[in-house]
């Protein structure tokens, strides 16, 4: 007996909500964009297979391995319960990048959390287990944000709260929205994408930026695309972590002259997205992307939309 559970891949901050917006995505072909986790029955306590395209860029120990991490997480979280964990061998497929900017950490947590919880027949609720989810997070990236594992778990576009017991809200999406998402096959560590980052900003700087997130969200709720659109603008990490990007400069130019409605990086990057309604026009801008923005075989341009389910279970086979 065996189950298998998928996370999709995320966009964070999606330029107007830095560590507040999150978006899950899903190529337009049908093909899962995201780290699967498949959990079998065992002899012993614990086992770990890493497979998949990236595999090779994780921790040979696998005590260092956030999947080990998370199975300890949930044990402690069955504790709680007075319920003891079950015997696993754990297999995780990494499809995602590590330090893509597209929720790759988020992705194997998500996966490896949602799998556990199924295999033990879901004894822990949605949120405390998103609760989690953003506890893994932060042991990555040294703080919780839920604006991966958010959109990772829950799918679409979450607005994150963290308010009152409340940590995310879906926010209505465009479904004629194209996401071009360009992974250029470089590395850049959210560490060193924060670390970029100013320690103090302008008050302009700062009322710019709840300005577009505030009629960012309201053209989401009132259904006004263009609106939506012209708000994808970034004044907080942009500015600076575009010089970390070859080639960053020329794709936005290339992006808006293809017709693309905005364009900006996705989480921390290097991966960049543009946001487009045609898709003759998201197909051209995927080829020159695919000609002239990676770097190396490891990079990738896929179009997108957001993936409205999130985490699923998808059967017993990787």
């Amino acid at each position: 007996m065996s189950v298998v559970a998928y996370a999709p891949a995320s966009t964070a901050n999606v330029s107007v909500g830095f560590d507040v917006l999150g978006g899950a995505l899903t190529p337009i072909n049908g093909d899962l964009f995201g780290d699967r986790v498949k959990i079998s029955s065992s002899d012993i306590a614990f086992s770990l297979d890493c497979v998949g395209r990236y595999a090779h860029k994780l921790p040979v120990d696998f005590k260092l391995n956030i999947v080990y991490q998370c199975y300890l997480g949930y044990q402690a979280a069955l504790k709680k319960l007075n319920q003891k964990i079950l015997p696993v061998k754990m297999t995780l497929e990494k499809n995602l990048p590590v330090g893509s900017g597209l929720g790759s950490s988020s992705s194997s947590i998500v996966a490896a959390l949602e799998a556990l919880n199924a295999w033990h027949d879901y004894p822990i609720d949605k949120t405390t287990l998103l609760l989690l989810m953003g506890e893994m997070e932060g042991q990555i990236s040294g703080s919780i944000h839920y604006d991966n594992v958010a959109p990772c778990y829950l799918g679409g576009m979450q607005l994150m709260i963290n308010e009152g017991g409340v940590i995310s809200e879906t926010l209505p999406s465009f479904k004629e929205w194209y996401w071009v998402v360009a992974y250029p096959g470089i590395t850049i560590s959210t560490a060193a994408a924060r670390n970029i980052l100013p320690a103090q900003y302008r008050l302009s700087e700062a009322l710019t930026y709840g300005r577009r997130l505030g009629a960012f969200v309201h053209a989401c709720h009132t259904a006004q695309p263009e609106l939506a659109a012209k708000m994808l603008k970034d004044v907080i990490a942009e500015p600076y972590r575009s010089q970390l990007i070859p080639g960053f400069k020329e794709a936005r130019l290339v992006a808006e002259q293809s017709g693309a409605l905005a364009m900006g990086i996705s989480g921390s990057g290097p991966t960049v997205f543009a946001v487009m309604t045609d898709l003759i026009q998201a197909q051209s801008l995927q080829h020159w992307l695919t000609e002239n923005f990676l770097q190396n075989d490891d990079g990738f341009c896929h179009i997108c939309h957001l993936d409205e389910q999130g985490a699923r279970v998808l059967g017993t086979e990787l």
